[in-house]
């Protein structure tokens, strides 16, 4: 396993800025996304991925994941919502030919939302197809796919993630402890989805908060470390504090906090 830094936590920040500052925290990894100052362009990505690849290349560090969103936000375009699947599937597509551009292992989309007049069951039907559709493709690809199951989406428990994973074979996580912790799941729950991880993200949380500061969240991260290496998992962990105003997570100082973070890893892989 190795530390990995999101593009997306320092909003502020150019995309060249965002991979000097990993590496001067000596991580040397980025995900790389669509939001703040650091998004790549979207329209030129889906007519000409290889360009952008080419572009990505230059940051001079790795590239472990890339996350896309087919609309303007979580909830347009969104897996569950009908009428979408032809046109996010002629997307996919084109990502997946970035992805393997750039040499980026992981594509990361969001399983979607309960969309008006849907019940939960519903909307993870109509993901479920868009998902098989999507797993499908990357079979002709290098990268492969993962599903966030975050707060808000059709996925909020650790029991309707591994449904969906067992529902659509070939399907990964990309695996937040957080986003379950947040509503109250204890991490022995969360364990599970471990085996079935293709990326994951590191914050600290607690119940009522999908970000703290380090010392005053409550996931034991050593014992996560743990349980992720005995399930085998190689990958990148990808340091994800934000300042964004979705659930609160306004009030961290996102540097200081990455530093901690990175400093906990560290401590438990015996690099101190």
């Amino acid at each position: 396993m190795h530390l990995s830094l999101t593009s997306w936590s320092f909003p502020a920040c150019t995309l060249a800025e965002c991979a000097a500052i990993s590496r001067a925290l000596g991580i040397n990894a980025l995900d790389v996304g669509l939001f703040y100052r650091s998004a790549l362009p979207k329209s030129d990505l889906l007519e000409r991925p290889s360009d952008v690849a080419a572009m990505v290349k230059t940051l001079g560090v790795a590239t472990p994941s890339y996350y896309h969103l087919f609309g303007d936000n979580p909830a347009d375009r969104n897996l569950a919502s009908r009428g979408s699947l032809e046109s996010n599937l002629r997307d996919f597509r084109q990502v997946l030919r970035f992805a393997d551009a750039v040499g980026i292992p992981s594509v990361f989309i969001l399983p979607g939302v309960v969309n008006p007049g849907q019940s939960r069951a519903e909307a993870f039907a109509i993901s479920a197809e868009a998902l098989h559709r999507m797993v499908e493709l990357t079979r002709e690809h290098a990268a492969s796919v993962s599903i966030e199951a975050h707060v808000h989406s059709l996925l909020e428990s650790p029991a309707d993630t591994l449904a969906m994973i067992e529902q659509v074979p070939g399907l990964k996580l990309t695996l937040d402890y957080a986003h379950f912790t947040c509503l109250g799941y204890r991490q022995a729950e969360i364990d599970v989805l471990a085996p079935h991880a293709a990326h994951v993200h590191l914050r600290q949380t607690a119940i009522g908060q999908l970000q703290t500061p380090v010392e005053r969240g409550t996931i034991n991260m050593p014992a996560q470390f743990g349980v992720l290496r005995d399930a085998g998992y190689g990958g990148a962990l990808a340091l994800e504090f934000v300042h964004q105003a979705y659930m609160g997570t306004l009030n961290e100082d996102v540097l200081t906090e990455t530093v901690a973070m990175r400093d906990v890893w560290r401590a438990w892989n015996g690099e101190d």
